[in-house]
Order: C-alpha cells, then sequence, then structure tokens
C-alpha cells in the first residue's frame, strides 16, 4: 500500500474510533442524564404514556391513569382532589410531581426493583407494562372529618394509630385541586401553577410536615412534662412553683403565668401539682420546670421525640427544632413552646401518640401495602419502633394529666362521650400584632380503638375554642365510627 493510501486509511480508522467512542458515550455513559434531561421529549412521552399505578384508600382510587388519545397516552386523575392533595401531589406533564407521585414514583411506574418479576411477567405475556398500586393507611372517614373542620381555615391535621405508627389522617388547608396540574392543556396548566404560586396563603404548602413549621405554644409543656417523669426527680402529684409572674433570669422580660396577661398563681401559696399546673396550662409552672431541669434534658427528651432528626413518610418531614446554647430566658420560655421552637403538626401526633402506647414512638408510616396488577403483594407496612422517650409507667401518668386537661381544664372541647381522651390546648405567639396559633394535641381510645391527633389552626386564638373540637370529630370518626 502506497503512502498515500496509508494516510487515508489511518484518517478513517481514526474518524471511525472516534465515531465509536462518541456513540458509546452517548448511548452508556450519558444515557442515564439524557433520559432525565426535562428537554428530552421521548423521555416524557414514555414516562407519561405508562399506565401508573394507581393510589388507594379504603379499596377507593383516590389518584389513577385515564387512556387518552392525545400523544402523551394517560392523564392523571384525582378523586377529591383538594382533599387528598396533600397526600398524592400532583403529576404534571410541566411541572413534574409532588407528594407521593414524587416518593414512590418507580413503584407507580413499576420502575422499582421490587417489580422485577412483574416487568418479566409483562414481557413475556405480552401485556403492557404497568405500575403497583400503593394502598395508603388513610382513614376517609378521619380525613374528611379534618378536611371538614378545617376548611375556611389556614392549618393543619395529623392523625396517628398509636401502636403501629400509620397515618389515619393528614390535610392541609387551604389546599388546591391536583387535577389542574395533571390537565395535558399546558397553557391552562400554566395559568393554574401561576395563581397557586402567587397566592399567598401557600396552598402548594403541605403545612402537616413541612412549610415555616410553627412554634408549639403550650403543647410543648407535654415534653416538659415527660422530661420531668423521666427525670425521676417528679410524679404527676409533685408540687411545683406556679407565680403569678415570672421575672425572666437575666432580662427585664416578665412572663405572666396565663396567655392573654393573666396573673393570678397556679395554686394557693403559688404552688400546685404537676398535673394541674398542665390541667391550667401555668406558664411560669413550666419555667420553672424547664429551667430547674436544665437545656440538656429538654433537648435529650425533645431528640427522644425525633426533633432534629430527618425522617421520610415516605415523603421527606421537615425536621422539628428547638433553640440551643439557651441563657436563662431562652430556655424558660422554650419550656412553654416559644423562642426558637418550631414543629410540624406530625411531630406533635407522634408525641401524643407516645402517651397511648406506653412511652414507645413508633415509625409513621403513610404507605400499607404496594400491589402488582395481579394483586400480587410486594411490601406491606411493618410497624417499627422509632424510640421510648418513657417508661409505659410514665406514659400512664402522663394520661392521667392530659386526661384531666380534657375532663376539667383547658380542653373541655375534646370529650367524646363513652371515650378515654387526654389532650393538651397551645395558643401560640408567632407575630407582633397578630392573633396566636391555635393548637390541640391529644388521644383517643375506646376498646379496641385508638388514635392520636395534632390539630393547629393558624391565627386562630385559643387553642380551646379553635383546634380542640376539630381534633374532637377526628377522633370520634376512628374511635366511634
Amino acid at each position: 500500500m502506497n503512502k498515500p493510501l496509508r494516510h487515508v486509511a489511518l484518517v478513517v480508522s481514526v474518524l471511525f474510533l472516534m465515531l465509536f467512542g462518541s456513540t458509546t458515550y452517548i448511548q452508556v455513559i450519558q444515557a442515564d442524564s439524557l433520559n432525565q434531561d426535562s428537554r428530552n421529549s421521548r423521555t416524557m412521552y414514555r414516562e407519561f404514556g405508562r399506565d401508573r399505578g394507581p393510589i388507594v384508600v379504603a379499596g377507593s382510587a383516590i389518584a389513577d391513569s385515564t387512556a387518552t388519545d392525545d400523544s402523551y397516552g394517560y392523564q392523571r386523575e384525582y378523586a377529591d382532589g383538594p382533599m387528598y392533595a396533600p397526600v398524592t401531589g400532583y403529576y404534571s406533564v410541566v411541572y413534574g410531581f409532588s407528594g407521593l407521585e414524587k416518593s414512590l414514583n418507580e413503584t407507580l411506574s413499576g420502575e422499582a426493583d421490587s417489580l422485577f418479576y412483574q416487568r418479566i411477567s409483562d414481557i413475556v405475556s405480552g401485556r403492557p407494562p404497568s405500575g403497583a398500586t400503593v394502598e395508603l393507611t388513610i382513614d376517609p372517614a378521619a380525613q374528611q372529618a379534618a378536611w371538614d373542620g378545617l376548611q375556611g381555615h389556614r392549618g393543619a391535621a395529623v392523625a396517628l394509630d398509636p401502636e403501629t405508627g400509620a397515618i389515619l389522617a393528614m390535610v392541609s388547608t387551604p389546599s388546591y385541586d391536583p387535577n389542574q396540574l395533571a390537565s395535558h392543556d399546558r397553557t391552562s396548566v400554566r395559568a393554574a401553577w401561576e395563581s397557586l404560586s402567587d397566592d399567598p396563603s401557600r396552598p402548594l404548602t403541605n403545612r402537616a410536615i413541612g412549610g415555616d413549621l410553627y412554634p408549639p405554644g403550650s403543647t410543648f409543656k407535654l415534653i416538659v412534662a415527660a422530661a420531668a417523669l423521666q427525670s425521676g426527680r417528679y410524679t404527676k402529684d409533685s408540687v411545683i412553683p406556679g407565680p403569678g409572674t415570672y421575672q425572666l433570669p437575666s432580662s427585664s422580660a416578665v412572663m405572666n403565668n396565663h396567655s392573654g396577661g393573666g396573673k393570678d398563681p397556679c395554686g394557693p401559696g403559688d404552688q400546685s401539682s404537676l398535673q394541674d399546673a398542665l390541667r391550667q396550662s401555668c406558664n411560669t409552672s413550666f419555667a420553672l420546670l424547664g429551667t430547674d431541669l436544665g437545656e440538656e434534658a429538654i433537648q435529650d427528651t425533645a431528640a427522644e421525640y425525633g426533633f432534629g432528626a430527618s425522617m421520610s413518610i415516605p415523603m421527606r418531614v421537615t425536621p422539628s427544632r428547638i433553640g440551643t446554647d439557651l441563657d436563662g430566658a431562652q430556655l424558660a420560655t422554650t419550656s412553654i413552646g416559644q423562642y426558637e421552637d418550631r414543629v410540624t403538626p406530625l411531630q406533635m401526633a407522634m408525641v401524643a401518640a407516645s402517651f397511648d402506647n406506653d412511652g414507645a414512638v413508633m415509625e409513621p408510616q403513610l404507605v400499607s401495602s404496594v400491589r402488582t396488577s395481579d394483586l400480587t403483594e410486594v411490601d406491606a407496612l411493618t410497624p417499627h419502633r422509632r424510640s421510648q422517650p418513657l417508661s409505659a409507667s410514665n406514659a400512664a401518668q402522663m394520661r392521667d394529666m392530659m386526661v384531666a386537661t380534657v375532663q376539667d381544664g383547658t380542653g373541655k372541647a375534646a370529650r367524646i362521650d363513652g371515650a378515654e381522651v387526654g389532650g393538651k390546648t397551645g395558643t401560640a405567639e408567632w407575630g407582633e400584632g397578630r392573633a396566636a396559633h391555635a393548637w390541640f394535641v391529644g388521644y383517643a381510645n375506646k376498646g379496641d380503638r385508638k388514635v392520636a391527633v395534632a390539630v393547629i389552626v393558624e391565627e386562630g386564638g385559643y387553642g380551646s375554642e379553635a383546634a380542640a373540637p376539630i381534633a374532637r370529630d377526628i377522633m370520634e370518626a376512628v374511635v366511634s365510627p
């Protein structure tokens, strides 16, 4: 071969190797990133062309896929969309997905590892690929009660099964209709998104597990009381100080004994039992109690309940938190649920649930089971104990104190005939010139039926008036169906 031909052959070989290398790089190395690129229309059409699995509550689909005659193939439809939106999230050809649609995307689309054998079976049988059915732990009656109670308010509610951690209700208001975002009409979807994004009431935020979080107000006194019992230095009958006012350490500020500026002492001689202090929700009693226990004890108890820890239900939950490196005044205000205390309603429902479960905190879970298209169960809820902040005997003392609060204290509006109901109200100050947030955190049991709840009504004022009646209706839906 002469020299010019050798040069041509060399150039052709180099070009061939470059072509082979670039093709290999694109098909192997870049495959995942190209498939996930939002500009890749093939990926989008393949994604929306699947028969996505339904999300089911008590045998009825609250999210399902319907075949369409457009280029997408299927469209997501939501039953009772606004009521379940904080659970399902949305599935949009323009804005992607949120909620369970996002966190369980591989399961719903049929791509999860647990569905490998179903995919093989679909290929062999010639069936079109389909996603798995996700059955939720939600109790539809409890969900409806929470939704009805929060209408006209900004707020959230969570209900749990204390023994399993199953989430029985999760509502956030105001909400939105995910059907508007699931439409294949891109113009209308963008218009709906802009309207929701510009709404100052933040309907896209799931207040039950995220957002800006809330000061817990007096509901945090449950954690301080639990820390006191676990210290071994206190019982529910221990006498503690409760003056009408308390000069905060190293501060010019004076704490009043009750919200609204009340200056009455908690009992005769400026003293009361721990149970009476909780029943009356005495600020000075718990400020002094928290100061006596110390920051470390309160931090440790809060951490046992999950404060500061990551959590997935399987949606991500924003960790609750309290301040650190506290001076005397900060520790006192922290102990009554103010200063830098910030919580989710889910976190406070977990606190209440522990008292009705012998002191054990169960991992909250939203998924009951996952089934393939032929109804084979590939995953099921397994109760998992997260921690044990309280002994069983101390949990019993907490129940006694909370029952007294409902029977003859600030939580009377939560009483249910024939059921044991314990709870704690909260009035959480959060902004100058703003009405306080209203809380109720508690539990109910009747026979073998149990439920724990947390309800917050933003700027609702007193928890005894705004939140307790909603909590009662949710609990009653579970224990007295």
